[in-house]
C-alpha cells in the first residue's frame, strides 16, 4: 500500500488502532507501521495504537490521545481540576480514571496516567469539546474532586486539604452542592464521605 493511500484514508482520526486499519483493509501488511515510524510519518502511541507525526503538538490533541488509546476512561483528577481552573498548577502529566488497570503511557503527544476504579464508579463524566472538531470525556468538577478524595487517601486532614490551594472562587461559583451530595453518595464509601465533609468545612463549601 501506497503511503498517499494510508493517509488520505487515516489523516482525520488523529490517532487510530491497528485494527481499525485492519477493518479498513484487512490485507493490510503490519510491516507498513514499522516502516512509517522509522521514517517519521507515523508515532508509536502505545501497543496497536499510532498516530501521524503531525499532530504532534497540535491544540488539543494530547487531550484527545488521552480518551483514545486506553478506553474505558474519562480525564479526571489533577488534570480536570486544573482545567476546571480549580487548582493553580498547570499539569505535565495527562491523569484520567479508568476501569481498567492502572497504567502509565509516556510517547511524542505526552504522559499518561489512568487510575483503576471499580466499573461501577465510572459516572460523572461528559464530553468536552476540543479543537479541530474532536471532544473527549471529562470527570465534572465534583467528579474530580471526589475521584481525587477517593484515590488520593492522604487528604484526610485539613492540612493536606488546605495544601491543595483550590481556588476559592471558582468552587463557590461553580461546583453544585446537591451534586457534590448526590455523587458522593453514589461511591457508598463512608472513608471518602468524611474526607469530603472535610473538604466542604476547609473551603466552606
Amino acid at each position: 500500500m501506497r503511503w498517499y493511500d494510508f493517509r488520505q484514508k487515516m489523516f482525520a482520526l488523529g490517532c487510530f488502532s491497528i485494527h481499525q486499519v485492519y477493518a479498513w483493509d484487512p490485507g493490510f501488511d503490519r510491516n507498513n507501521f514499522v516502516r512509517w515510524t522509522r521514517k517519521g510519518y507515523l508515532v508509536r502511541l502505545r501497543r496497536e495504537w499510532y498516530a501521524f507525526a503531525e499532530h504532534v503538538g497540535r491544540p488539543d490533541m494530547a487531550t484527545y490521545v488521552a480518551g483514545r488509546i486506553y478506553r474505558p476512561s474519562y480525564i479526571s483528577l489533577h488534570s480536570a481540576l486544573s482545567f476546571y481552573g480549580l487548582i493553580p498548577e498547570s499539569v505535565v502529566q495527562i491523569t484520567s480514571v479508568t476501569s481498567l488497570k492502572t497504567a502509565t503511557f509516556k510517547n511524542a503527544f505526552g504522559e499518561y496516567s489512568y487510575q483503576s476504579v471499580r466499573e461501577d464508579l465510572m459516572f460523572g463524566y461528559e464530553p468536552r469539546a476540543l479543537a479541530g472538531g474532536r471532544s473527549a470525556l471529562f470527570a465534572t468538577r465534583e467528579k474530580a474532586l471526589l475521584d481525587l478524595l477517593y484515590l488520593y487517601p492522604f487528604y484526610m486532614t485539613e492540612q493536606a486539604l488546605g495544601d491543595l490551594r483550590l481556588d476559592r472562587d471558582v468552587l463557590h461559583e461553580d461546583v453544585d452542592r446537591a451534586a457534590w451530595e448526590s455523587l458522593t453518595e453514589r461511591f457508598r464509601c463512608a472513608a471518602l464521605a468524611r474526607r469530603a465533609r472535610l473538604l466542604s468545612k476547609v473551603y466552606a463549601l
